[in-house]
């Protein structure tokens, strides 16, 4: 065996999106049909993933929105292409793409998960306290010119005063 190649199967990742002309409850044997795909190809799912009914970034097949699912699983390479032309040939799946993945144990995801969240947290934090510490520039501003103006009230209060003193005609 070469250097470069490794003996133990390869890992990928499916990503797919069932047409919204399904209900929430007929996707399920939709998805559940796909993995059975990957599994008569010899292939063994090792992490699934369902997100739901999302709008598509663009139109396919005259479909706004579409089912998204995932899969995680080892195969064959060979296998690859008979599982890619299944895919590409089920009417239900309006698309799909497969990537080469490392491998990564369900713990790994979730300590990914739990610090993507600590980060999206943390990040919403930072904003929080950056728009309270706008709104008190806004205050500190505020108050600054209304320190000016009640100055420039003073200053004018203090020259009337001077002029009525000035004058001869007091009593």
């Amino acid at each position: 065996m070469a250097k470069n190649k490794s003996s133990k199967t390869p890992h990928y990742e499916l990503l797919f999106i069932v047409s919204n002309q399904f209900t929430e409850d007929e996707v399920k044997p939709i998805v559940e049909e796909v993995k059975s795909i990957i599994e008569k190809h010899d292939g063994k799912v090792t992490y699934d993933e369902y997100w739901g009914k999302k709008e598509l970034a663009y139109t396919i097949n005259h479909f706004n929105h579409g089912y998204y699912a995932l899969y995680e699983f080892d195969a064959q390479g060979e296998k690859m292409n008979q599982i890619d032309k299944e895919l590409r040939m089920n009417r239900k799946v309006l698309r799909h793409q497969i990537v080469s993945k490392v491998f990564r144990t369900p713990e790994e995801i979730a300590a990914e998960k739990q610090a993507e969240q600590e980060k999206t947290e943390k990040m919403r934090e930072e904003k929080e306290k950056e728009e309270n510490g706008e709104k008190e520039e806004e205050t500190k501003k505020k108050e600054k010119e209304d320190k000016k103006a009640e100055k420039v009230n003073l200053k004018e209060l203090d020259d009337k005063l001077d002029k009525i003193l000035e004058t001869d005609d007091l009593l």
